[in-house]
């Protein structure tokens, strides 16, 4: 793709951005209206390039309302540039106060017109801004490939601005602070090395800041923590230079954790109470969580256990509400440390699992792979292009040449040989991934044919036969049976239609609904437009949400009761499924599950995550669910909703 150039002009680029920026300090000062004159001295000049824009409009990144003004005006004169950049900034917004899904709905938006725009500075800047997003929920997949898009993007410009080689830096660090999160500290330092030396050429002292406190890190992980309390020391420096309170917030932190290690306590609770205070102002979740945990780790390390546990419990209660996987894990394993200290080993040991099963999760063989794979392909892609050329250029000796003909054949033998060691670990891969498909319907159908379901749901029917109740006892013996065929017919299948699923799932509902003495109403909503006769679905996928709000939403409501399914088609590359019901809501269902001797605990929602991820696979986008809390204005709880995004664009059609 050709590097886009409005104007090639350096002397009046230059004038414009003076220009600009002396008009942008004077708008700052001023109301909306000296900032809405902004927008049009900068319309007026016509020059609608990236860093341009940034230059100006710096001052009003945060500031949400200044950025739908530029956006609307964006719109007013059909500037697409103008439009891509407040939506990133919006997005940037969304994730700094962490409402990750909207700031990803921005970025992706604003990804789209930098594309129809033909902007590569801007669809740079998109991709990295959407790696970040997906790196704060710990979706390394993801994360990756969007930073991969920037840094192949960036690079393949012959002559790249000093704006791309920033993006190429911030690309390099995210690439490299992924590579923290799979433990492969050398790789992750040769990244965080690469942006340091283009932040140094550029003077950014931000970037310098985030380069050596991810340097201290990588070296605080390998355990070499003098270095790293340097590196953190010097990052600290610059974020007081550029005045940032998040930056220091984070640095309080890593340098906190090093004098935890030490056993410098006192120094280690200074500055972590300090970091609280900065992190709860600027209202960014991720620290706020983090923060807490450290300061339970200190307060725990020095005896203060209460205190520790508190705080610790309000980093859990953060990291589960905003899907802060690791932060999360570092809760768990706190609390477990905490909980062993006061004797109390059995909920240690629970804590203890909840860390090393969740720590699975999010870090899974198949990810894993994937992500190696990237890694290598990533790492080898200069040197390949080198010994290509080597090839081409050993190719004309040997036609020149004839007494190396043998060895021509010898390389030509080994190049097969390698190809087919390749081809072999190929398979053996597609093997164990296909394995892991089998595990998964395996797990799927134990899970749908649950010993309890059917015990419970035969003896309802051997209820109605002793009352002599036939008829009701034929009716749903029937409706029993056409159930569990359907189940065994699915869990042959790896995908059916959406119709055959919903079918199903009006079944599973009658049964369940008997042995809730038929109180459960329940009423599915298709929009007519779907057809749902022609839509795949990963089967038996509603069934554990379905469960869910049963067991865990409506088994313990009185009065009435009610779920609610709907189909609707919201976007040409999904399918959307909500699912709503009035019960007590999770947190009220947490609290009861607690308080009873033996928790129903189901594995259904992990499963069928897993099921949609590799489902997803096929397809141009990946899936998305989202679990909404409903509440009335007093804040009571009215139940809960869960959203369904499935994909239906085939991957053929994204690339074709």
């Amino acid at each position: 793709m050709p590097e886009k150039r409005l104007n090639t002009n350096p002397l009046l680029r230059l004038q414009t951005i003076l220009f600009l920026l002396a008009v942008a300090q004077l708008g700052f000062s001023q109301d909306t209206n000296s900032y809405k004159q902004l927008i049009e001295s900068f319309v007026e000049k016509e020059q609608y390039d990236y860093h341009i824009m940034d230059s100006v409009f710096t001052p009003y990144q945060n500031d949400t309302i200044k950025m739908r003004t530029l956006y609307n005006k964006g719109v007013e004169v059909n500037s697409l540039e103008i439009q891509g950049y407040a939506l990133n900034m919006i997005g940037i917004k969304y994730r700094n106060i962490s409402q990750y899904n909207k700031a990803i709905d921005y970025h992706l938006e604003g990804l789209n017109l930098a594309k129809k725009a033909n902007d590569i500075d801007l669809e740079v800047v998109s991709y990295n801004m959407l790696g970040v997003v997906y790196r704060r929920l710990d979706l390394i997949r993801a994360a990756l490939d969007y930073h991969k898009q920037a840094l192949d993007l960036a690079e393949s410009v012959e002559n790249p601005s000093l704006g791309l080689q920033h993006s190429i830096a911030v690309s390099q660090n995210s690439m490299g602070n992924i590579y923290l999160a799979l433990k492969q500290y050398d790789l992750a330092l040769n990244m965080f090395n690469k942006s340091l030396i283009i932040e140094q050429h550029m003077d950014n002292k931000l970037g310098l800041a985030i380069n050596h406190q991810n340097i201290g890190y990588a070296l605080e992980e390998k355990g070499n923590l003098d270095d790293a309390l340097t590196n953190y020391q010097t990052s600290l420096r610059y974020n007081n230079l550029i005045n940032s309170d998040v930056g220091r917030v984070i640095c309080y932190n890593s340098i906190a954790k090093i004098y935890i290690k030490r056993e410098k306590y006192e120094e280690a609770l200074r500055l972590l109470h300090e970091a609280l205070d900065k992190a709860l102002a600027s209202g960014d979740q991720f620290y706020v969580a983090t923060t807490y945990n450290n300061l339970g780790w200190a307060q725990l390390s020095v005896g203060k256990l209460d205190d520790a546990e508190a705080n610790l419990k309000k980093g859990l209660s953060i990291a589960q509400e905003f899907n802060l996987k690791s932060d999360e894990i570092a809760s768990f394993s706190h609390l477990s440390d905490l909980y062993s200290k006061m004797d109390n080993y059995q909920l240690a040991f629970q804590y203890y699992k909840k860390s090393e099963n969740l720590d699975k999760i999010i870090s899974n063989e198949r990810n894993i792979q994937y992500v190696n794979d990237l890694i290598l392909k990533y790492e080898s892609e200069k040197k390949n292009s080198k010994i290509k050329a080597l090839a081409n250029e050993n190719e004309i000796v040997k036609l020149k040449l004839e007494e190396n003909r043998k060895m021509y054949f010898v390389g030509l033998g080994g190049l097969l040989l390698i190809i087919i060691i390749l081809y072999i670990l190929y398979r053996q891969r597609k093997l164990r991934d296909e394995k892991k498909i089998v595990t998964l319907e395996q797990d799927m159908l134990r899970n749908q044919m649950n010993p309890h379901f059917i015990f419970n749901s035969l003896n309802s029917i051997k209820l109605y036969i002793i009352n002599n109740e036939k008829e009701n006892a034929v009716y749903y013996l029937n409706k029993f049976s056409k159930l569990i065929r359907k189940i065994l017919v699915a869990s042959t299948e790896k995908d059916i239609t959406l119709e055959e699923e919903l079918e199903t799932m009006e079944l599973y509902m009658n049964i369940e609904n008997m042995r809730f003495s038929n109180q459960i109403n329940y009423k599915a909503i298709i929009n007519p437009n779907i057809e749902t006769s022609m839509i795949k679905v990963p089967s038996l996928i509603l069934q554990p949400f379905l469960e869910n709000a049963l067991w865990h939403g409506l088994s313990t409501k009185e009065g009435d009761k009610s779920i609610v399914l709907e189909v609707e088609k919201t976007a040409s590359d999904f399918v959307t499924i909500k699912i709503t019901d009035n019960g007590v809501g999770r947190a009220a269902s947490r609290k009861i599950e607690s308080n009873k001797s033996l928790n129903r605990k189901s594995v259904g929602i992990a499963l069928t995550m897993e099921r949609l991820a590799n489902f997803s696979k096929n397809f141009s986008t990946s899936y998305r669910l989202n679990i909404i809390d409903l509440k009335d204005d007093q804040g009571n709880a009215m139940g809960t909703q869960v959203i369904i995004d499935i994909p239906v664009e085939q991957l053929r059609l994204k690339t074709a």
